[in-house]
């Protein structure tokens, strides 16, 4: 392996872009495309045969399905194009969330059949999230039941975007064989089965007029994002090319329009146009705003400008495990410059960390670089103390970068090791599982003593036990999949906790009173400290707020973990020789147990927001069992190919099985799609059976 220099590209001329979608829509066969086209790769692998470049785990070799975000860099007019391809399955979406926060641009991918999807409803929610300019890649054109002006209707009504066609297809489904350039006015095709040679065809007749009506429309969009461009459109009724791409990429940048292209990548048509548009609109690091931080001891806001000359500035945004090099951190550098070898300050853990060697990726393969710039996006191994979320920068100008936040885990499954040996093993490999995936949880059952693991759906922990099989070589018995529910209060209450123990020497002395409220759903988990005149002394605080995390993680119904609560530390007592950490952590977890039962307790479970795609006519037979399981039905909508859509919230816990059921009851014909949505209260008479068989579980 060879070590070479980063190449030196100037910041104007960079792009950090992320490929992101629904599951299917194409995003791996497209990045595979550019990467041929941009000459980084000589063969095109396909995604249904195992063999696309960036689908390099096993598990996503053998479902066909991209399963983790993976990076790679391409050359095109002399621009250097970070791209991450991320996945498309919703277990999954902690890979978006990641990448999102450190990209400046994103190439949306949508099915011309299906249209804007739920996945990629969420996607679109996740970029307005992070600000992050994107344009839009309508894919598929040349399936039967596409239909490229039905998708812009919907990236329209669905998403909200301000959708500018700039390409027209070139007749659809089976007739598809090119594009319209809705800027210059001409057709382009391609006319070899690889794709690599366009040819300049004029518009056909019969679409001449529509295509005159879209470029009217697309010239006045870039007009309105200049007063020099619209005054020059209003004295004229026209722009040149150059001065359409310029408002393009104005509006783009400002998230006041999404430019819209279209293609079939699996026929190696679209591709070229769609690398020239992340150039021409998708924005480079000097394009996106400064990047904000605090000064750590502070808290003072900060900025730094995208910058070699500035101190040195970067987020971890991802963690692997690498067979051949170990624990590699995947990091985005926002402001100057750093070596092989050189230290620099984790200050989200107050360390000093080094970097080891420094690494370009493409997808699993790894280039040596000895220097990363403002802009980079590499991988350094020996980061030992760094975890996805954390900033690193010089150590003489400290800053604090906001981290990435993820979501809850709704689904859970016990492991057991299958042999004594075994044991040290699996504790070893789910450390590091968790150290790659946030959303990834685990802790051991007090009462039970089996270790759990919560994580984002079937799928997901499905893939996270196939690895602890495969990849760790680790024997374990796996449980059958559980709802994640949550335990919280619905009215205030106050309770104290003391704890005192007498044995011949020294005591234990811990006294404490609180409150708790209950908080808004999302909420979380609040500590307040009120003490005052040193009833509490301020050593024994962190120790009352453990006192009461720990008591949360086993709630008092059936034991399952409470959430959105404030608790109040208001007053208690010490003694002088007796109290201890320990005392105090027993006396608050005493008081916030017994807090908790005068709160009005209660269960909630996980709600999904469920997708379902059924024939019109066993619509009613969906429907029927939908009611059966708690649905609440927010839409029907009629879809291509006398199909109906339907929108509705469903509880998890009446979602297993669901793929079968569907499938008898549609003979293989629906589809569905979930995500999680929300916590809310479980009714009563179900909530009671499930105490019940959480305590007896228990005992």
């Amino acid at each position: 392996m060879a070590t070479i220099m980063t190449r030196t590209y100037p910041l104007e001329k960079t792009r950090n872009i992320g490929i992101a979608a629904h599951i299917d829509a194409g995003k791996t066969t497209t990045t595979e495309r550019i990467l041929f086209y941009s000459g980084k790769i000589h063969r095109m692998g396909e995604v249904d045969k195992g063999a696309a470049t960036m689908d390099w785990m096993l598990q996503e070799q053998q479902r066909g399905i991209t399963i983790t975000s993976a990076a790679t860099t391409c050359f095109w007019r002399d621009h250097l194009i970070n791209i991450i391809d991320t996945p498309g399955h919703v277990d999954f979406t902690v890979e978006v969330e990641r990448s999102l926060r450190v990209l400046d641009g994103v190439v949306a991918i949508f099915d011309a059949v299906a249209g804007v999807q739920p996945q990629s409803e969420t996607v679109w929610r996740q970029a307005n999230k992070y600000s992050v300019p994107r344009i839009a890649f309508v894919n598929k054109v040349d399936r039967a039941g596409a239909n490229f002006h039905r998708t812009l209707h919907s990236l329209r009504e669905r998403l909200g975007a301000r959708a500018v066609a700039v390409q027209l297809p070139l007749g659809e489904e089976g007739e598809f064989r090119g594009v319209i350039d809705l800027i210059r006015m001409r057709g382009i095709t391609w006319p070899d089965e690889l794709g690599a040679e366009m040819k300049e065809a004029p518009i056909p007749a019969d679409i001449e007029r529509l295509s005159s009506r879209f470029h009217d429309a697309l010239v006045e969009a870039a007009a309105e994002t200049d007063e020099t461009l619209m005054s020059k459109y209003l004295e004229t009724g026209s722009l040149s090319v150059e001065e359409i791409q310029a408002g393009l990429r104005k509006g783009t940048l400002s998230y006041s329009m999404v430019p819209v292209l279209c293609g079939a990548a699996l026929k190696n048509k679209g591709i070229q146009p769609l690398i020239d548009a992340v150039v021409d609109y998708l924005p480079s690091p000097l394009d996106v705003p400064e990047v904000k931080g605090v000064t750590p001891e502070s808290d003072e806001v900060t900025i730094r400008r995208a910058s070699d000359d500035e101190p040195f500035c970067a987020l971890a945004f991802k963690v692997i495990s690498d067979p051949h090099v170990g624990k590699l951190t995947y990091f985005r550098v926002y402001s100057g410059e750093s070596r092989r070898g050189a230290s620099v300050h984790n200050s989200t853990r107050k360390k000093k960390q080094r970097l080891g060697r420094l690494l370009r990726m493409h997808a699993n393969r790894r280039e040596d670089v000895t220097e990363v710039r403002t802009g980079d996006i590499v991988a350094a191994v020996g980061l030992n103390g760094t975890t996805t979320g954390d900033t690193l920068c010089d150590d003489k100008y400290p800053i604090l970068l906001e981290s990435i936040h993820f979501p809850e885990p709704v689904i859970s499954v016990s492991v057991e090791p299958r042999t004594k040996a075994e044991e040290e093993k699996l504790i070893l490999a789910l450390e590091r599982l968790q150290e790659e995936d946030p959303t990834f949880q685990r802790h051991t059952d007090s009462e039970t003593g089996q270790t759990i693991l919560a994580g984002m759906g079937e799928l997901h922990l499905e893939i996270i036990c196939d690895r602890l099989l495969r990849e760790f070589k680790v024997g374990a018995n796996v449980g059958r999949p559980q709802v994640a529910y949550r335990e919280t209060i619905t009215r205030q209450a106050f309770a104290e906790g003391r704890y005192v123990r007498q044995s011949g020497g020294r005591g234990q002395y811990g006294h404490v009173k609180i409150e708790l409220l209950p908080l808004s759903v999302g909420s979380g988990f609040e500590f307040v400290n009120k003490i005052t005149g040193g009833a509490v002394p301020i050593e024994f605080i962190p120790a009352v707020e453990a006192g009461i995390r720990e008591a949360m993680e086993g709630g008092v119904l059936a034991g399952y973990p409470m959430l959105d609560i404030r608790a109040t530390l208001y007053d208690g007592s010490y003694h002088e020789v007796d109290s201890s950490e320990p005392a105090f952590k027993i006396a608050a977890s005493m008081a916030f147990r017994e807090a908790a039962q005068r709160g009005g307790p209660m269960l909630k479970e996980p709600i999904m927001s469920v997708e379902v795609v059924a024939p019109e006519e066993r619509l009613g037979e969906v429907l029927g069992d939908l009611n059966v399981r708690r649905a609440h039905i927010s839409g029907l909508e009629a879809t291509p190919g006398r199909t109906q859509t339907i929108r509705t919230l469903v509880p998890l816990a009446e979602m297993f099985g669901y793929a079968t059921a569907l499938r008898s009851l549609t003979q293989g014909r629906a589809t569905y799609t979930m995500e999680p949505s929300h916590y809310e209260i479980v009714p009563e008479t179900l909530a009671q059976q499930i105490i019940e068989r959480g305590q007896g579980a228990r005992h």
